[in-house]
C-alpha cells in the first residue's frame, strides 16, 4: 500500500499511472495530481479535500466516503466510480464525465456540475442543494439510460438547459431551483416540491405533476401538452403564453394564477378553483370546465369556443371581449 509521501514522489518524478492501487484512508489534501489514472483504485475514505485532480482517471475507483470537498475534477473521468457517501461539497466537475457513477447520498452541495455526463448515474438521496447543472446530461437520447434522483435534494440547483427526459424526480425537494430551459419530458415531478422554481421556457409535455407544488413558479412560456397536474397547488403561478393543450389540470389549486395568452386547448379544468385567475387572451377552445371555480377570474378576450362552462361558477368574473361557447362576443 503506497503511502502519501511516496505517491507524490513518484507523481512529481512523472509517473502518472497508480490504477488499481490501495490508498484507502490516504491523505491527499490540496495535492496536485493532473491528470493522474486511478482508474479502479480504492480510495475509500481518503482525504483529497482541495486536490487538483483535473482529468484523472477514476473510472470504477472506489470512492466511498471519500472526502472530496472544494476538490477540482473538472473534465474527469469518473465512469463506473463508486462515491457512495462522498464529500463533494463545492467541488468542481465542470464537464466530469459520471456516467453510470454510484453518488448515492453525496453530498454535492454546491457542487460545480456544468455540462457533466451523468447518464444513467445514481443520485438517490444525494444533497444537491445549490449544485449547478447547466448543461448537465441526465438522459441519453432513444435509450432507457436516466439519472436516477430520487429523494434527492435540489433545493435552489441551477439545472438551466439540463436534460432530464423521463427522469424519475417525484416528491424531489426543487424549491427555488433554476429549471429554465430544461428538459422534463415524461419526467414523473409527482409530489414533487417546484414551489418559487424557475421554469421558463421549460419542457414538460407529457409530464407527471400530479399534487405537485407549484406555488409561486415561474412557467412563462413552457411547453406543458399532455401534462398531468391533477391537485396540483399552483396558487399564483405564472404559466403567461404557456402551451397547455390537453393538459389535466382537474381539481388543481389556482388561485390568482397568471394564464395570460395561455394555449389551452382541450385542457380539463375541472372542479379546478382559478379564483381571481388571470385568463386575458387565453385560448380555452373545446376546454372542459365542468364545476370549475372561476369567481373573480378575468377572462376578457378569452376564447372559450365550444367549452363547457355550463356548471362553472362564473361570479364576478370579468367575460369583457371573450368568445363564448356559442361563438357570441360578450360584451
Amino acid at each position: 500500500m503506497l503511502n502519501a509521501a511516496i505517491l507524490l514522489r513518484d507523481y512529481e518524478a512523472g509517473e502518472t499511472n497508480f490504477q488499481g492501487e490501495n490508498l484507502t484512508g490516504i491523505n491527499l489534501t490540496n495535492a496536485d495530481l493532473i491528470g493522474i489514472n486511478f482508474s479502479q483504485a480504492d480510495l475509500h475514505s481518503a482525504v483529497l479535500v482541495l486536490a487538483y485532480l483535473n482529468r484523472a482517471r477514476l473510472t470504477k475507483a472506489n470512492l466511498i466516503a471519500t472526502k472530496l470537498g472544494g476538490a477540482n475534477l473538472s473534465q474527469a473521468n469518473l465512469v463506473g466510480a463508486v462515491l457512495r457517501d462522498a464529500d463533494l461539497h463545492g467541488a468542481i466537475l465542470q464537464g466530469a464525465d459520471l456516467r453510470s457513477a454510484d453518488l448515492t447520498l453525496a453530498n454535492l452541495l454546491d457542487a460545480n456540475l456544468i455540462d457533466a455526463d451523468l447518464r444513467n448515474a445514481d443520485l438517490a438521496g444525494a444533497n444537491l442543494t445549490g449544485a449547478c447543472l447547466r448543461g448537465a446530461n441526465l438522459r441519453e437520447e432513444n435509450r432507457s439510460y436516466v439519472a436516477n434522483l430520487r429523494g434527492a435534494t435540489l433545493r435552489k440547483a441551477d439545472l438551466r438547459g439540463a436534460n432530464l427526459t423521463g427522469a424519475d424526480l417525484a416528491r424531489v425537494d426543487l424549491r427555488g431551483a433554476n429549471l429554465s430551459e430544461v428538459t422534463l419530458r415524461g419526467a414523473d415531478l409527482s409530489g414533487a416540491d417546484l414551489s418559487e422554481a424557475n421554469l421558463k421556457g421549460a419542457v414538460l409535455n407529457d409530464a407527471n405533476l400530479t399534487q405537485a407544488n407549484l406555488r409561486a413558479a415561474n412557467l412563462l412560456g413552457a411547453r406543458l401538452e399532455r401534462a398531468v397536474l391533477v391537485e396540483a397547488d399552483m396558487a399564483s403561478i405564472n404559466l403567461q403564453g404557456a402551451l397547455l393543450s390537453d393538459a389535466k389540470l382537474n381539481k388543481a389549486h389556482m388561485t390568482r394564477a397568471n394564464l395570460t395568452q395561455a394555449r389551452m386547448s382541450r385542457v380539463d379544468l375541472s372542479r379546478a378553483n382559478l379564483w381571481e385567475a388571470i385568463l386575458r387572451e387565453a385560448n380555452l377552445t373545446d376546454a372542459y370546465l365542468a364545476r370549475t371555480n372561476l369567481t373573480k377570474a378575468d377572462l376578457r378576450d378569452a376564447v372559450l369556443t365550444r367549452s363547457e362552462i355550463s356548471s362553472a361558477t362564473l361570479t364576478g368574473a370579468n367575460l369583457q371581449g371573450a368568445t363564448l361557447p356559442d361563438g357570441r362576443i360578450s360584451d
